[in-house]
């Protein structure tokens, strides 16, 4: 637009521009608040325009979901177990069998790849099916902590 067709040229020497009495678009007030205040009041419109998804809650999150579970396999176990009686941190108790508590060694549940040649009492939080099967063929018991 050319500057001799602007607003502001004929608003040149009349002091408010056309915003009224003195001084109605000189300060703060006009603004509207700082930042993003207001925008669930007087700049209601704005965000419905240009920040729709400002407000509220966005997605789903599975409330069951636990993340990730720290998993050991029955040929892992026994390797480790080898390695503990070797340095003498595991002791055969009564009856021969090789107590084991998975949760002292930052596991969770024990899974069932492998197999195992002693008999060990392995408590743990969780086992597959596998797992319990095979550690009760080689003499064992799997034993459920915290339920």
């Amino acid at each position: 637009m050319p500057h001799r067709l602007r607003k502001t040229r004929w608003h040149r020497g009349s002091r408010t521009c056309g915003w009224g009495r003195v001084g109605q678009h000189r300060k703060s007030g006009s603004r509207g608040g700082f930042g993003r205040a207001g925008l669930h009041k007087h700049k209601w419109t704005w965000t419905v325009k240009y920040a729709p998804d400002y407000f509220g809650k966005h997605g789903f999150r599975c409330p069951t979901g636990r993340g990730e579970v720290k998993t050991i396999n029955l040929r892992q176990l026994s390797e480790l177990v080898e390695e503990l009686l070797a340095e003498g941190k595991l002791k055969p108790g009564e009856n021969g069998k090789i107590e084991v508590d998975l949760s002292q060694l930052g596991f969770e549940k024990l899974l069932g790849e492998g197999r195992v040649t002693r008999p060990l009492l392995v408590k743990a939080e969780d086992f597959s099916e596998e797992a319990e099967r095979k550690l009760a063929e080689a003499g064992g018991q799997a034993i459920r902590l915290g339920g």
